[in-house]
């Protein structure tokens, strides 16, 4: 026979709301909502996309790419780990990372292909870790993550950026340097990191898999 659905009770139905009330105005994750927030704004500057719309685009785009960093601190620092975060905060940074390449593919920016792996490669992952976590298996972060965010967070402002400018290091005169160029190639490198990491998840996952199956055989 099937196990009884026991459905929780009406106090902690209400403790639940409470806490989930409760988690949302903490500090990092009001933080990590407007990170959220402040993406429309991005997309709008770029939209008009003269080279000072661009600029003041990269600049939010970094300060909420710092709230990244600043609101994972604040909740260490703090002792605060909720559920909301834990959905936020990963959710909030794909949002961030994806819809600022599907805006630029139409500038001219990004070619269509990259931007459908990088965007294939997260959904997957994210399905990949759904289908582990209902089997009881836990996947760690990949060695190459920060390498990955570090290479797109940095491409992804050359590219809003996007135009060309003269780079003088005072010893070493670089010229003129397309930022686009410079973007694309940063992205690049860390489509590669991405889909390396797909494939260590596939296979850890697997290899998890099998291990779990053995212990209950």
């Amino acid at each position: 026979m099937p196990d009884p659905i026991i459905k929780p009770s009406r106090e902690e139905r209400v403790a639940r709301r409470r806490s989930l009330r409760e988690d949302a105005w903490n500090i990092p994750n009001l933080l990590t909502m407007g990170r959220i927030a402040v993406i429309p704004l991005v997309l709008w500057l770029l939209d008009r996309g003269s080279p000072k719309d661009c600029v003041w685009a990269a600049i939010v785009y970094s300060l909420a790419a710092l709230t990244d960093l600043l609101d994972g601190y604040l909740a260490r620092r703090m002792g605060i780990v909720s559920v909301l975060g834990k959905f936020l905060d990963p959710l909030a940074d794909k949002l961030l990372v994806m819809s600022t390449l599907i805006w630029l593919i139409p500038m001219g920016r990004m070619p269509e292909w990259a931007v459908i792996l990088l965007l294939g490669r997260e959904m997957g992952i994210t399905g990949l870790r759904s289908i582990a976590s209902s089997e009881g298996v836990v996947i760690a972060a990949g060695s190459g993550g920060k390498q990955k965010t570090a290479l797109q967070m940095i491409g992804i402002l050359c590219l809003m950026i996007g135009y060309p400018y003269p780079i003088n290091l005072g010893i070493i005169d670089l010229g003129v340097v397309d930022l686009v160029l410079v973007g694309r190639m940063l992205v690049y490198i860390s489509l590669v990191y991405s889909m390396t990491s797909a494939f260590q998840y596939l296979s850890t996952f697997a290899e998890a898999v099998e291990a779990k199956d053995r212990r209950t055989n």
